[in-house]
């Protein structure tokens, strides 16, 4: 199975004061922005050939971005990897005993299907694989 980096997803509390940053900070603008409704979160994407950097900011305060902010603050937040298929690699983690905390993949940005892993299950980091949507 095909695994590449998709990006990594770094937690903001304000998405346009981040934005300016990381644009003064990379020397370009986001290519892609996005409201992700489901996930409770506003995106900013810069692409890099075939990986990116996330800026995530929360919708809601109930969303997993603000409770994730207000437990600890900006910074990384996820690394994503690329899967051919979200669903066999989904089983094939449970049965290498990783706890999910996705058991079915969901609606993410730019049309991606995701499904998350628990930081407990890797060494304290968010892991979260995808699947473009077809």
């Amino acid at each position: 199975m095909t695994r590449t980096i998709s990006h990594i997803g770094i937690a903001v509390k304000d998405l346009d004061k981040s934005v300016e940053l990381f644009s003064a900070l990379l020397g370009e603008k986001p290519d892609h922005t996005e409201r992700v409704e489901d996930q409770k979160v506003n995106s900013a994407m810069f692409t890099f050939g075939d990986t990116a950097i996330e800026l995530l900011a929360a919708t809601a305060p109930d969303s997993a971005i603000a409770k994730f902010v207000e437990k600890r603050g900006e910074g990384m937040h996820h690394v994503s990897f690329v899967v051919d298929d979200i669903v066999r690699e989904l089983d094939r983690l449970k049965k290498a005993g990783f706890q999910l905390i996705d058991e079915t993949p969901r609606k993410g940005a730019d049309n991606y299907l995701v499904a998350f892993i628990h930081p407990k299950s890797a060494n304290g980091v968010l892991i979260e694989i995808s699947q473009k949507a077809k």
